[in-house]
């Protein structure tokens, strides 16, 4: 009978067995999560940039902008609720779990709907404060709106991965995206290579991608409600005090943090912008390619944020230290790779997604200087997975401030107007960005003030 039970059951305590067995387990099925969201994302460029030129390229990337500030705003919320349902499950709290479930699910659908309606009416003034070229502004205004209808299935996605990693089960989502994938893939060829409609075949494709992975998430999680604690009734869907606090307590200063690195990312796509198409094009393919490296250390490094959660809920700290050094390493041998590919075949790369010469030959510049961004992500990220298994608010806010704010901004404005090397600043700017932060992380680390700061459950 317990084998069966077991069989059934959701999850996976992260509090037991060989720590780096626990962690790759755990962690690979995100970072193919991870690869596989980023691949689907990819194909939009790659379609559009053998079928429409830069034009399209920088269509799509610029009004996707807003989709992509989406992400990090679920985000925001989905860690907030993963971090604390991780903490509730390790500590045996399963009754606060459920209602934590409840609450951050109609908290993050509601949000979503805010965005969808703000983006549809506002994409016109969003396209001018990013500098989008002229010739791309009507293809952007397309795909910007029809991408926003997606924006309650990316939020309703995450909410429930969140849900599901929080509870120690990573395959899931695995599968979820797989789905999200080959419904983009197939829109993707129909609607732009054969039925032409440009950037907004690409946009169809990209939204009914999303709403793939949210109706397979919520059928999941629907079939299994009684392990998980959902409850399709009225009564479940209500906002209750004592989660809604710790979720906004954990998620505010995240939002904000976020939100602050993704504006900066949006200040220097608009600064490169007003360079001109071929530069833009190029930041744009650049972006692509980090995010699609950085997926293999983002998703090690949200699975060593739900597993310290779990062993800090479950007083093991030595166990939650030995996660976050194989995590460490693991993201270092990533960003080597990286760095490999980057320099040894940085035009076969470019090629991918356009047949530009004069973007694959700028593209080459971009990515040498990237390589420092690689290794900085690897040492940052992986140490502020700490500071979020941690339930460590306000220093998370601080780092993540001095990134966007302080040293991405700061430093791209430096490098232009002190150093005079044009539009090569903001690419300095964006790989120089998270050193500071992560020493600073890495102090606190060293500090040991982790290991005596007050759970989540214990918040008053």
């Amino acid at each position: 009978m317990q084998a069966a039970v077991k069989k059934k059951g959701i999850g996976k305590n992260l509090t037991q067995g060989p720590v780096l067995k626990t962690l790759l387990t755990f962690a690979i099925p995100i970072v193919l999560t991870n690869l596989i969201q980023q691949l689907y994302s990819m194909v939009d460029l790659i379609v559009i940039g053998h079928y429409m030129s830069s034009i399209g390229t920088v269509a799509v990337s610029t009004g996707g902008e807003v989709s992509d500030l989406m992400t990090p705003i679920a985000s925001a919320f989905a860690t907030a609720g993963q971090i604390f349902i991780a903490q509730l499950m390790g500590a045996q709290e399963k009754k606060k779990a459920h209602q934590a479930i409840g609450t951050l699910v109609t908290l993050m659908m509601s949000i979503s709907l805010v965005f969808m309606v703000l983006t549809v009416f506002g994409n016109g003034l969003i396209l001018r404060w990013l500098n989008c070229p002229s010739e791309a502004v009507s293809e952007a205004s397309r795909y910007m709106v029809i991408t926003a209808v997606g924006f309650p299935f990316i939020f309703g996605y995450n909410a429930v991965c969140s849900i599901l990693r929080g509870m120690g089960e990573a395959k899931r989502p695995l599968f979820f995206i797989i789905v999200a994938a080959v419904v983009n893939i197939v829109l993707d060829l129909l609607l732009v290579v054969v039925i032409p409609l440009g950037a907004a075949g690409t946009a169809i494709a990209t939204a009914g991608s999303q709403a793939g992975a949210f109706i397979a998430s919520f059928l999941f999680m629907y079939k299994s409600r009684d392990q998980i604690g959902f409850e399709l009734r009225p009564s479940f869907f209500k906002v209750r005090k004592e989660p809604l606090k710790v979720i906004l307590k954990l998620a505010i200063p995240n939002l904000i943090r976020f939100t602050c690195v993704q504006f900066s990312m949006l200040w220097v796509k608009a600064s490169i912008n007003s360079y001109g198409l071929v530069e833009s094009a190029t930041n744009s393919v650049g972006n692509k390619l980090e995010k699609f490296i950085n997926a293999f250390m983002q998703g090690t490094e949200t699975g060593c944020g739900a597993m310290i959660a779990q062993n800090l809920g479950a007083k093991k700290h030595d166990r939650a230290r030995q996660t976050l050094l194989y995590t460490v390493a693991s993201c270092m041998i990533v960003a080597a790779i990286g760095s490999a590919l980057y320099l040894l075949i940085p035009k076969s790369l470019f090629r991918i997604f356009t047949n530009d010469e004069a973007v694959v030959d700028f593209g080459v510049i971009y990515l040498r200087i990237m390589v420092v961004n690689l290794f900085a992500a690897a040492f940052a990220g992986s140490f502020k997975s700490m500071l979020s298994g941690a339930g460590e608010v306000m220093l998370g806010f601080l780092v993540g401030i001095l990134d966007a704010v302080v040293f991405r901004i700061g430093i791209s404005l430096f490098c232009r107007e002190v150093l005079g090397i044009g539009i090569y600043s903001f690419f300095w700017g964006t790989a120089l960005c998270q050193v500071v932060p992560g020493i600073i992380s890495l102090v606190y680390f060293l500090s040991g003030k982790w290991k005596t700061k007050k759970l989540l459950s214990e918040s008053k």
